[in-house]
């Protein structure tokens, strides 16, 4: 017999006590004596070794119930270090501290700040942490999960087993922790939740830094953030001081996984990676690289938009530090890196959040609140302040330890309102009736003004499909705080224009001059992106119509439309190459189409196009306000023509830009232009050099005195086929 209580053993012995540590360990018994415990199922023997002696004077543990527990009581006041002999049935023997003799870790200001949704660094706190305490080596294991009966720490250190390594739940925060020695780097681990109903759960660590590769799924024990040496100070610098909004912005949208591959079909690892695609960034002439998103995912199909592993760098590309190169290599080479966040919802793998302690903790218990009927996952509880909590930090996260240049925050639509893709019926209105989710505008709100407080020059980018007002507008000024969004409107609205017959287009011009009705309503960026190429949907150059030559004509005209367009831009891998093929994120891009002079001369039209964007402050200086932009003629639909001026802020940067959305050649097609002087033929997309038929001005024309267009000069030019052309004014010499 020992001293404790039958159904007390039996709760330990079952692994459903919920404070395990007011049992095991070591304690006071009574005025005289004190008592050790522990509990480890396939031990057959156990001594207590003193490590305040010389000596190391060894106390023999006596077995109190044949599941493993044993207890030792000791005629002594005091409390003193000790280390565990253990001999299993087979003799083996091993060592080590008791982890049930350390005090917690994590402090009560911490529990109170996570409670209450504003511990900015809580990852630092839970999650998986190797540290060192009172001369022991191990892991600090601490995970939230209110409503769980018991939690434990199962690893590959205690052969998976959940009654060894019981956790404790500290007061009422719900969450729980446990030291455990010896436990180090590398090791892999799960938490293993008995919930209210007995049903045992297996959930990876949602703060977990590094994780198995695919199919497997769980944590693994990492400390990367001494493993590597930053070098891009001058970078942040310059980030910190840079007004983007003046700036030009060019982004190359990369699916890390397809952009290329190696020995036929194996993923390039993030430093390969780094290497070819800052050469790749370089010699055509982007700012900016945005990657979906690198957050783990166990489906590649997903492209990481189904994230259960929100703190990990996929380990398909390699460990964390290999993506800390990948960052930091880029800013070495004045590349920023923007990448995609997931918020908007998770999904329900049994290893990922969902139903993580039993209990709907992450998500809604109501499906018409928690459940995303498009895409069969979960939706964030934004007005848990654990959850919120979880989610500040995981972006601040990728802000500081991985000097990430902006985040695009997927499906912001989705958030926003509560009847998204939902029928009647299929949702709960807010407290006013309404259909706004008024948690998820908070918390949209709370996460730009932190992000932006914390790393001042850094972008936050939605991708918001709506008419929802202020998206890009300061929170201070009653806006959601992002500084960007995608032009989804332009995108469909262009999109639907080019693929008509040009014969058609001239009843349809709208489509093309509708943006310019709302283009400085936000912060906007033009956006070919990954979601335009898929599902059937053609690639950019199946999309256009006519023949061959035609088809590549098109699009040349209409990548020189985007660029002279008020906006930032991006393009997706694979639309600057002309690819053929949908995109397929299991194959890598078809690089020999590069062989053929249509493809190659289509890049070599984006390297220029780039090269004038970041030239040209005309094109990118005033992107957000309409002093920069002024039409020329929106309403040649005869002849399927638009033009307008793009200007800096110095008032001698003006550039004119025309473009003839039919096949047909105009010769003597006469514009009203706003001054005197030369203007130079900058660009012309049906140039030789684009494969193009090389009709054109011959360099340029000087504007001669006759009003037009209720201008008081004008030039008279050819408009080549399908074709954009831009003239830049010079003074007369």
């Amino acid at each position: 017999m020992g001293t404790m209580l039958d159904d007390e053993m039996l709760k330990i012995v079952k692994a459903e006590h919920h404070d395990p540590f007011s049992i095991l360990g070591i304690h006071k018994l009574n005025e005289k004596e004190i008592v050790i415990r522990t509990f480890h199922p396939f031990a057959e023997s156990i001594e207590i070794m003193n490590l305040n002696t010389k000596t190391k004077r060894k106390y023999k543990m006596k077995k109190i119930h044949p599941g493993g527990l044993f207890e030792r009581v000791l005629k002594r006041k005091t409390f003193f270090k000790y280390e565990f002999l253990y001999k299993d049935k087979d003799n083996n023997i091993w060592q080590s501290r008791d982890p049930y003799s350390f005090l917690p870790v994590i402090s009560d200001y911490d529990l109170y700040l996570f409670n209450e949704g504003n511990n900015h660094k809580i990852y630092e706190k839970l999650g998986a942490h190797p540290m060192e305490i009172d001369g022991a080596k191990g892991t600090y294991f601490a995970v939230w999960a209110p409503n769980a009966k018991r939690v434990s720490v199962v690893g590959n250190f205690n052969n998976w087993d959940g009654r060894i390594h019981q956790m404790r739940v500290l007061g009422s925060s719900g969450v729980w922790e446990i030291f455990i020695p010896l436990v180090q780097e590398g090791d892999t681990y799960k938490f293993e939740i008995k919930t209210k109903d007995n049903n045992i759960l297996l959930k990876a660590d949602p703060y977990a830094f590094y994780t198995e590769l695919r199919p497997n799924n769980a944590s693994i024990v990492y400390d990367f953030h001494k493993k590597y040496v930053w070098k891009d100070k001058d970078w942040l610098k310059r980030r910190r001081e840079t007004n983007w909004f003046e700036k030009p912005i060019s982004i190359y949208e990369v699916h890390l996984g397809s952009w290329k591959k190696k020995n036929g079909n194996e993923f390039m690892n993030y430093r390969e990676l780094a290497h070819e695609l800052v050469n790749y960034v370089k010699e055509h002439n982007y700012t900016h690289i945005e990657i979906l998103p690198i957050l783990e995912h166990p489906l590649d199909e997903s492209w990481g938009y189904q994230v259960t592993g929100y703190f990990s760098p996929t380990s398909r590309y390699g460990k964390p530090e290999d993506f800390m190169y990948f960052v930091d290599y880029m800013h070495q080479n004045n590349i920023g890196v923007i990448l995609d966040w997931v918020p908007g919802h998770f999904p329900k793998d049994a290893h990922g959040l969902g139903k993580f302690d039993g209990t709907a903790l992450y998500e809604h218990m109501d499906p018409r609140l928690g459940e995303h009927p498009d895409w069969g996952t979960y939706v964030f509880n934004y007005g848990r302040n654990e959850v919120k909590n979880f989610l500040i930090s995981n972006a601040l996260y990728w802000l500081d330890k991985f000097h990430i240049d902006g985040l695009r925050v997927d499906a912001v639509a989705s958030m926003l309102y509560l009847d998204f893709s939902r029928k009647d019926g299929e949702w709960v209105p807010n407290v006013f009736g309404g259909r706004e989710n008024l948690e998820a505008i908070d918390f949209v709100k709370y996460f730009n003004t932190v992000t932006h407080q914390y790393f001042p020059g850094i972008l936050t980018i939605a991708e918001e499909s709506t008419a929802w007002p202020g998206v890009s507008k300061p929170v201070d000024f009653g806006g959601l705080g992002f500084s960007m969004k995608w032009n989804m409107g332009w995108m469909n609205d262009s999109l639907r224009y080019i693929e008509r017959d040009p014969l058609y287009r001239k009843f349809h011009q709208d489509e093309l001059t509708f943006s310019m009705v709302y283009a400085f309503a936000e912060n906007y960026i033009l956006v070919l992106s990954h979601d335009e190429v898929v599902h059937g949907k053609g690639s950019m150059i199946n999309k256009m119509p006519g023949d061959y030559w035609q088809k590549f004509a098109n699009l040349r005209l209409f990548y020189s439309y985007m660029f002279a367009h008020p906006g930032k831009k991006l393009l997706f891998m694979g639309n600057d190459i002309a690819q053929f093929n949908e995109w397929n994120c299991k194959k890598s891009l078809d690089w020999n189409l590069l062989d053929f002079d249509s493809h190659r001369k289509m890049l070599q039209l984006i390297t220029d196009l780039n090269t004038l964007y970041k030239k040209n402050p005309a094109l990118y200086e005033l992107d957000h306000s309409p002093d920069g932009f002024e039409w020329i003629d929106y309403n040649d639909r005869e002849n399927s023509v638009i033009s307008f001026i793009r200007k800096g802020k110095n008032s001698d940067e003006l550039i004119v830009a025309i473009f003839n959305f039919t096949p047909v050649v105009r010769y003597n097609y006469k514009i009203g232009v706003p001054r005197a002087g030369f203007y130079k033929e900058i660009l012309n997309t049906d140039s030789e050099i684009y494969w193009g038929s090389n009709v054109g001005n011959q360099g340029g024309l000087y504007a001669e005195k006759i009003p037009f267009h209720g201008r008081d000069f004008s030039i008279n030019l050819t408009l080549p086929p399908l074709a954009g052309i831009y003239f830049k004014w010079q003074k007369e010499k």
